[in-house]
């Protein structure tokens, strides 16, 4: 069972950062993937980021490669998500989810709001 909880959300201009925290509660969490995916109202919930376990391979939709870097720190039960060079269209709540295998994310954190300002 792993718990997960994001924080780093906030309203930024555009053109502006941020960095999303995930910290994990667990003693395995460094065997779980974890991914960042966002959703705005009335669309559905969309794919951001994803790393592995070990943090080896890292994926990303194609409207933030570039912008944004997933990264973790196993030692600390923590997944980040550094976004750079937000736009208006990346406003959403922004959830990380974890799982252990295959595609399906099994865990989920409550969500940060996201906001850019034009």
């Amino acid at each position: 069972q792993v718990q997960l909880v994001e924080s780093g959300g906030g309203l930024v201009q555009t053109g502006g950062s941020l960095r999303l925290s995930c910290a994990a509660s667990g003693r395995t969490f460094s065997s779980y993937g974890v991914g960042w995916l966002r959703q705005t109202p009335g669309k559905e919930r969309e794919f951001v980021a994803h790393i592995t376990g070990p943090g080896d391979s890292t994926s990303y939709t194609d409207s933030v490669k570039g912008r944004f870097t997933i990264s973790r720190d196993n030692a600390k039960n923590t997944v980040y998500l550094q976004m750079n060079g937000l736009n208006p269209e990346d406003t959403a709540v922004y959830y990380c989810a974890a799982r252990r295998t295959g595609l399906k994310y099994m865990y989920w954190g409550q969500g940060t709001q996201v906001t850019v300002s034009s």
